[in-house]
């Protein structure tokens, strides 16, 4: 099979061919159809997040079609397509995994970062962790809801009753969830960055009520505000748009330091929250409702040898709404669809 593979941080992607895998028990192997580039995978590459296992295939947004089992697997059966997403295997033994808090085990292991991902036209994953992808979407359509949409509905409903919502960085996670949030009938506040007129008319014509650079203060104050850029500096501007007894949530994995800020901002029982992984019931939940908003993914398609390019393209800030890996030459792809 062909890989993409990470050798060493911040180096480009080698294109390698690899023995396909075979799947252990409780494990299945897929034909990778589509893989979207989520930022973690940028954050990986960058050496953001450290300890990774290198080298190693990066993508967590993985849509693909079973083609072996392994033993114990009892969910799924050959020919299904599944999604796998970030978190790829727990413990399933801690105080976490057993109130319901998997994404905070210690021993979790994720995709794309402990274990080999989608940038490849195969795969193995433990099928305890995997979701049925609804039939609604296409497999480029479908590959950003396994981490943008999840992390973004896990943030989302860290907001709790909030109608005014203010979202920064208006990425791939951004673009999904104000299709949520105005489904449920939230006003949302888009803040781009300064001087995008482009992401700003994208984030107006999904529906946002106010759209305006990250260096300005909305019209209203906020309910709640969620953070999605990798900026620091981010988090004092969002705690002054946001009202007493408002929330902000950091829904990035990795964020650049938070710069000091007077206490003024965080007194009137404001909170400041991060969001940390995901459940597999946060994937049950948001797969369910996402055909019935129905969410509507906006992607950019990439061959699996410009995976390099694409993660570049999505660090400069070249990519309107998701950018998404398909396995076969886009000539082929379009021509059959």
């Amino acid at each position: 099979m062909k890989t993409m593979i990470l050798e060493r941080v911040g180096s480009p992607l080698v294109l390698q061919e690899r023995e396909i895998p075979h799947p252990a028990a409780n494990q299945v192997l897929i034909r990778v159809r589509a893989c979207g580039i989520c930022r973690t995978d940028l954050h990986v590459y960058e050496g953001d997040l450290k300890d990774a296992r290198l080298p190693l295939i990066l993508g967590h947004e993985i849509i693909g079609i079973i083609v072996e089992i392994g033993a114990n697997v009892t969910t799924f059966a050959k020919g299904d397509r599944i999604g796998v997403p970030w978190l790829g295997k727990t413990c399933q033994k801690c105080r976490y995994c057993r109130s319901g808090m998997e994404n905070l085990c210690d021993q979790a292991a994720f995709t794309g970062y402990h274990i080999d991902g989608g940038y490849a036209e195969y795969a193995v994953a433990d099928s305890r962790y995997c979701f049925s992808i609804p039939s609604f979407y296409t497999d480029e359509a479908a590959a950003p809801l396994l981490c943008a949409g999840l992390i973004g509905y896990r943030a989302l409903c860290m907001t709790g009753e909030a109608k005014k919502v203010g979202l920064f960085g208006f990425g791939a996670a951004a673009h999904i969830i104000t299709q949520v949030a105005c489904y449920q009938q939230r006003s949302v506040y888009a803040f781009t960055r300064p001087g995008d007129k482009e992401g700003q008319e994208f984030a107006e014509g999904l529906g946002a009520s106010w759209v305006g650079g990250s260096d300005k203060l909305p019209p209203d104050l906020l309910d709640a505000a969620i953070i999605f850029a990798p900026v620091g500096a981010l988090i004092p501007q969002a705690l002054r748009a946001v009202r007493k007894g408002g929330v902000v949530i950091c829904a990035g994995i990795h964020m650049s330091d938070i710069p000091s800020f007077s206490y003024d901002l965080l007194w009137g029982e404001r909170s400041l929250r991060s969001v940390a992984n995901l459940t597999r019931r946060d994937g049950i939940d948001f797969l369910k409702i996402a055909p019935d908003i129905p969410i509507q993914t906006e992607v950019e398609s990439f061959t699996l040898e410009q995976a390099t390019d694409a993660l570049q393209r999505l660090r400069d800030g070249l990519i309107q709404g998701a950018a998404v890996l398909v396995m076969e030459p886009l000539s082929v792809r379009n021509a059959s669809s």
